[in-house]
């Protein structure tokens, strides 16, 4: 018996097969034959999508809060600015750096 290469799936197909299985007008090993992959992956796929659905719906009200790093990343940028502005305006009034950039 030969071994079937691994096939890596898309998102999009992952999210297709759990969607069609959730809607149970089929059985598992039905999907499975249609889908050619395994029902235990199907299973996988659906526990997944039924987990991580709370994250499609979660708090709209605040951006920041899906990604927490972005308030940090924004004042480091602020930060950054005013310190290579200030030590232009230091190096230009030592004579180190001309005026005209």
């Amino acid at each position: 018996m030969t071994r079937r290469t691994r096939r890596n799936h898309t998102p999009a197909f992952k999210a297709q097969v759990a969607l069609a299985a959730l809607k149970s007008d089929k059985t598992l090993a039905e999907w499975a034959q249609q889908y050619d992959i395994h029902p235990n992956q199907i299973t996988d796929w659906k526990r997944q999508l039924t987990e991580r659905a709370v994250q499609v719906f979660g708090d709209a009200g605040s951006p920041a809060s899906s990604d927490p790093d972005l308030t940090k990343l924004h004042a480091k940028i602020g930060q950054l600015t005013l310190e290579n502005d200030f030590l232009e305006h230091a190096l230009t009034q030592a004579g180190l750096l001309s005026a005209k950039r």
